[in-house]
């Protein structure tokens, strides 16, 4: 059966969570420790981590960081990482990832929260909506900012 575990709730899952995001992402797996690390030293809610486990397999997941990478610094925090493995897509475990952080991030007070990403119509699913674009770090095109109130 599918749950969302929070980081800050199985601290144990730190090293294999951040070597899933790496390995889905390629962003440096030091980054993820270190976000990782800050959240478990008392960072929590910003940063936080949040992984979908399958019977034992991380199956999805998401990050909220301060920034995720573009020139919008003052639009924060930002949901980050947002990934399904390819086997569980269009079963509903990314809109449930979406609403379980941005109930999460309520309940602590954080409130809105902001994503960038390149997909029209799949945010808007789960109450995102188009705010405005920025421009991603070392790119030329600029990317579509997220907003959920």
């Amino acid at each position: 059966m599918m749950q969302i575990i929070r980081l800050i709730d199985k601290p144990e899952y730190k090293d294999k969570m951040a070597n899933w995001f790496h390995e889905k992402w390629g962003v440096p797996l030091e980054a993820y420790l270190e976000s990782m690390e800050d959240c478990l030293a008392g960072g929590y809610p910003v940063p936080s981590w949040y992984i979908a486990e399958d019977n034992g397999d991380f199956v999805g997941g998401l990050g909220v960081i301060e920034n995720d990478f573009h020139d919008r610094k003052d639009l924060a925090p930002n949901v980050c990482a947002v990934y399904v493995e390819e086997a569980y897509r269009k079963q509903g475990i990314a809109g449930q990832l979406l609403n379980f952080v941005v109930e999460d991030m309520k309940k602590e007070g954080v409130s809105p929260l902001y994503l960038v990403t390149d997909h029209t119509g799949f945010y808007e699913r789960y109450g995102w909506e188009y705010y405005c674009p920025a421009l991603g770090d070392g790119e030329d095109e600029p990317c579509r900012l997220y907003i959920h109130r």
